[in-house]
């Protein structure tokens, strides 16, 4: 991997980091935002949520001319719009304002992904695009290493202002821009030059019409809406069930996400050289056993607690990583962007319903106590099997076809 690739690449690891991070920081602030609003637990649910639905619908709406325009300009106006809607939360002193604020920033924020993704999958092949997934899925790692933990300690730190994890993002958003001006290169090759306008829904329709397409958009959905289900109750769960303090809760992020952005190195290397489908499905089946112990969590001390959780981060990765990989491979360089925006979407659509499903199911008594969690934990583990089969399904054709095309190569350099 040359030196070029490798800023581009940590660039677009920091942009995933600041918006992986806004999303993120919600879930671990429902103990400060529960008691500073005096809200429900579905109330928070929906501030969770409101992000994720802001984003499919954005999502939708960029996938249809997304491929029409340099990657670049698309990538740099979401991200100012994001960290707009960012230091907007960090300024909001009401529910609803919060509320408005997180629409606005899960608007932009949405498209990020999918134009990050967009960028990586045109820069690599198949074949190498394991490792570069890698690098860029990082930023979900750095995000739980360094980003939640420090929000969390200087939220305690600001006597619990929650307000003050949403500016520190945005003003690292504010310094982030120049260098997306500067080191991002002009990406318009996948233009295609045609006299007569495109059907406006063309990018939608078309990802209806191919089967290979639609499948992987249900794989992604199910995927995501397996992940999120267990999340945004966590930190209440661990405080009010558990009696572990919001002191304690940074250090679960910091294993979390140590243990995380090894596993995005290190999978996606061996996803590469052993093959995508396979890290997968093995991700997908150590993750069913995390989501139960942690979902009816014994008494245990807090150091096996974070023993958990680093097994949990780490197929989580696995699951993640090998999933975009091959999601990016059932649509041409030409129609990637628009594919990307819509499965991006898509995910943002998963965890915001995983978000309200778990606010329907759990709720509090008059000490906090979550109840209920566990019945969350049978849904997450019962989608993600789903998830597998899909995964299976769709991707095995396509996994033994790159390996024979591998192994082609391989006997011709050896010819050579």
């Amino acid at each position: 991997m040359e030196k070029k690739e490798k800023v581009i690449l940590l660039l677009l690891a920091g942009l995933n980091f600041t918006h992986i991070l806004d999303f993120m920081i919600m879930m671990p602030l429902g103990n400060y935002l529960i008691d500073y609003f005096g809200i429900s637990t579905m109330q928070f649910s929906i501030l969770v949520g409101a992000y994720s639905i802001a984003a499919f619908f954005s999502g939708l709406a960029i996938a249809m001319f997304t491929d029409k325009f340099d990657r670049k300009k698309s990538l740099l106006f979401a991200y100012v719009g994001f960290v707009l809607g960012t230091i907007a939360c960090g300024f909001a002193p009401t529910y609803g304002l919060l509320l408005t604020a997180r629409i606005i920033a899960g608007v932009f924020g949405g498209v990020i992904g999918a134009q990050v993704l967009s960028i990586v999958a045109d820069m690599f092949t198949y074949e190498r695009r394991g490792r570069a997934m890698g690098i860029v899925m990082g930023g979900f790692a750095g995000a739980s290493i360094l980003g939640v933990p420090i929000s969390l300690n200087l939220t305690n730190l600001f006597q619990k202002d929650w307000h003050v994890p949403f500016l520190l993002i945005g003003g690292l958003g504010v310094v982030l821009i120049p260098l997306i001006i500067r080191i991002i290169p002009s990406m318009k090759s996948h233009i295609k030059k045609e006299e007569s306008k495109s059907s406006f829904f063309k990018a939608l329709i078309t990802v209806c019409k191919v089967p290979a397409q639609r499948s992987a958009l249900i794989f992604s959905c199910l995927l995501m809406m397996g992940h999120f289900l267990i999340i945004p109750f966590i930190n209440p769960y661990l405080e009010f069930n558990k009696g572990f303090s919001k002191e304690l809760t940074p250090w679960i992020y910091l294993a979390g996400g140590a243990a995380s952005l090894l596993a995005a190195i290190y999978l996606g290397k061996l996803a590469d050289k052993r093959g995508k489908l396979v890290v997968f499905s093995i991700s997908v089946f150590l993750s069913l056993f995390m989501v139960l112990i942690i979902t009816r969590m014994p008494n245990v001390p807090f150091g096996v607690v974070l023993l958990f959780f680093a097994i949990w981060f780490i197929v989580a990765t696995g699951r993640i990583v090998t999933a975009q990989a091959m999601i990016s491979e059932v649509v041409t360089p030409a129609q990637r962007g628009s594919f990307m925006s819509v499965n991006g979407s898509i995910q943002q659509l998963g965890s915001g319903i995983a978000a309200f499903c778990a606010g329907a199911i759990v709720f509090t008594d008059k000490t906090g106590k979550i109840h209920n969690y566990n019945w969350v934990g049978y849904l997450s583990i019962l989608v993600l099997i789903m998830s597998l089969f899909f995964g299976r399904v769709i991707f095995r054709k396509m996994e033994s076809q790159q390996a024979k095309t591998k192994l082609e190569q391989d006997l011709m350099q050896e010819i050579v």
